[in-house]
């Protein structure tokens, strides 16, 4: 458990990591101190962020190796990280690097897949359909057609937002696309047609138009996609996008080709000419395509040698496509030469093989998500189910309510119990532990009167009244909670070798959930060789300190610090609460009887607190 100034010191290095006057290794250095004090926290809120920033910097700083070893750190402290969206963020930043970096699909497929899980239990609906967006991308390039549409179609299922209009356009852009590769070319003409109609952006726009033209090319549509064309080539913004333009041109081109045989050397070797400057080496593939396509019967010879650098270049990037492209023109051209029939059938098998080991692997990487979220929604139903079975069961209690009525009569046998520890204790000091005994008892019998028996009252009046039968069950529910925890106030305390366990679990019980509680000190003292009644008297007074805290103080923070010196017990309390006056302070009952206790076994006790400030006291307690 950190103390506030361990706390303090994580902040402050974690705000240095963001700090745009840093250099990029002085942030790292920050976030590793950060990382450092923080190493014994579990489960707390600034963990997930200090391992989400150091992977962001290392990614930053691009230090790869780094990163994944980072990652595998992150992946074993997973449970300690609080909230989905960190987790998410650390899977999405994975994903970007085995796709943008490493280009390992595989690995950028399952790390976008964990990471929509995770933007998906966060309600994050924008950032899900990203991921999803991503993943139907790597399908798409490993040829897996059928699966990326599925993905797609799921993906804009997320895009509601107008946030989200340029990640819809580009889901549009990506499904005309699949449909074209698997030849439904009126598919791809309307998603292309929405993708054009939606984009915001002028180069995205003239990129759907030339695919909606290649598509009506594929389906021997030229005139229709030679209109397209020209009216792009008319666009002013080709001339800032050479690559672009280059590849408008081939299109235009190759359809003015196809459909009038028209002589287009000149145009085909002007867009190779631009791919080959600005090094579009899949453009320059496309353009040696389609001249060797040209060349194939008026001079064969020539086609043969484009044809020999579209599998050059192919075998160089590694796309194999192309290459079996390549081979299909070949062929009609050398029908005879078995070389080259062999190559083809051995690329063709070997793709299809991959191919169907893609698909198989992204299918399980879905199928796998999706029992995770069935294994998600089941546990929701069950914990539905096991609340109404519960509130099914209270109606079945209220029996077992009236048994709170005898623990009422028993607690007020606790008079009785501390008279007789008062004569236990009167050789220590009889007039100083007589008058505390009866300003307790005095206490208890106002909070068994004020607080129990009115309730209990009020409740009797609930039943007379034939009030709503929930409503009695609830008040009766409280009345038990509250008889309770008057009963843990009022029991004997452990002491000996219990002790220590007891009172740390007496200060977790009194901890109210919206408050922080420091200890410090506790594993350096001995606490066996305490003496039995000063260890009662300190579970008393720590525990009326911290009912008197939770009740009325308002208190986020509260610091106990222990410290054992020759024969005394120093402990120092403090909450950062609303405080008291002087004149409050001296009203509070509990504070007296807590004052007098001590005095009583000869320690001493200081209160200090003023309006808005907190409450401090300084115990001094013989050991």
């Amino acid at each position: 458990m950190a103390s506030p100034t361990e706390y303090d010191s994580i902040h402050r290095y974690y705000d240095r990591s963001f700090d745009q006057k840093n250099s990029l290794e002085e942030k790292r250095e920050s976030i590793d101190r950060a990382l450092f004090l923080a190493r014994d926290l579990e489960a707390d809120s600034i963990l997930g962020k200090l391992m989400y920033k150091k992977s962001s910097l290392l990614f930053q700083a691009g230090d790869y190796d780094s990163l994944v070893a980072h990652h595998d750190s992150f992946l074993t402290l997973q449970s300690q990280v609080d909230g989905p969206k960190l987790k998410a963020s650390q899977y999405y930043l994975m994903g970007y690097y085995y796709d943008q970096v490493r280009s390992d699909y595989s690995k950028a497929f399952e790390n976008y897949s964990a990471a929509k899980s995770q933007f998906e239990l966060a309600k994050d609906s924008s950032w899900t359909g990203k991921c999803l967006l991503l993943m139907g991308v790597i399908q798409k390039n490993q040829n897996d057609f059928f699966g990326s549409k599925e993905t797609v179609t799921e993906a804009l299922q997320f895009f509601k937002e107008p946030k989200d209009n340029n990640d819809m356009v580009q889901c549009y852009g990506l499904l005309a696309t699949n449909h074209r590769k698997l030849l439904n070319f009126e598919d791809a003409i309307f998603y292309y047609a929405e993708a054009i109609k939606n984009s915001g952006s002028m180069e995205d726009r003239i990129a759907f138009e030339n695919n909606l033209a290649a598509t009506y090319i594929d389906d021997g549509r030229y005139e229709e996609a030679i209109v397209i064309l020209e009216k792009i080539m008319g666009n002013t913004a080709l001339d800032s996008t050479p690559v672009v333009y280059a590849r408008v041109l081939d299109n235009l081109s190759y359809a003015q080709w196809l459909l009038e045989k028209k002589d287009v050397d000149a145009s085909f070797q002007k867009a190779l000419q631009i791919r080959k400057e600005k090094h579009d080496i899949r453009g320059q593939i496309a353009s040696y395509t389609h001249l060797g396509e040209y060349f194939m019967e008026k001079r064969p010879h020539v086609s043969r040698a484009y044809l020999d650098t579209v599998i050059q270049l192919a075998q160089k990037i590694k796309v194999p496509r192309a290459e079996t492209d390549a081979l299909k023109f070949l062929m009609q051209i050398s029908p005879e030469n078995v070389k080259l029939r062999d190559r083809y059938i051995f690329l063709t098998d070997s793709l299809d093989a991959k191919e169907t080991m893609v698909k198989t692997q992204f299918a399980k990487y879905k199928y796998d998500d999706k029992l995770k979220q069935e294994s998600i929604l089941r546990l929701e139903k069950e914990n539905a189910e096991q609340a109404l079975s519960a509130a099914e069961e209270r109606s079945k209690k209220i029996m077992s309510y009236l048994g709170s009525i005898v623990l009422f009569l028993g607690l007020s046998f606790a008079i009785y119990f501390f008279g007789q520890r008062t004569k236990r204790l009167k050789e220590r000091n009889k007039l100083a532990k007589l008058e505390a005994t009866l300003e307790t008892e005095a206490d208890m019998s106002r909070r068994l009167h004020d607080d129990f028996g009115a309730g209990l009252n009020q409740t009797m009046l609930m039943v007379q009244g034939d009030m709503d039968r929930s409503k009695i069950l609830d008040r009766l529910d409280g009345l038990y909670s509250q008889s309770r925890n008057f009963s843990r106030e009022v029991n004997e305390v452990s002491t000996g070798g219990r002790f220590k366990d007891e009172f740390l679990e007496m200060l977790r019980f009194r901890t109210p959930n919206e408050a922080n509680l420091f200890v410090t000190g506790v594993k350096d003292i001995d606490w066996g060789e305490m003496p039995p009644l000063s260890q009662k008297v300190l579970f008393k007074a720590i525990q009326e300190l911290m009912i008197n805290m939770g009740k009325h103080s308002k208190a986020n923070m509260v610091t106990i610090g222990f410290k054992h010196t020759g024969k005394t017990m120093v402990v120092k309390y403090y909450d950062n609460g609303v405080g008291a006056s002087k004149e409050e302070l001296n009203a509070k009952n509990g504070l007296r009887n807590t004052e007098k206790r001590i005095q009583a076994i000869g320690g001493t006790v200081i209160f200090d607190s003023d309006k808005g400030e907190g409450f401090t006291a300084h115990i001094m307690i013989p050991f």
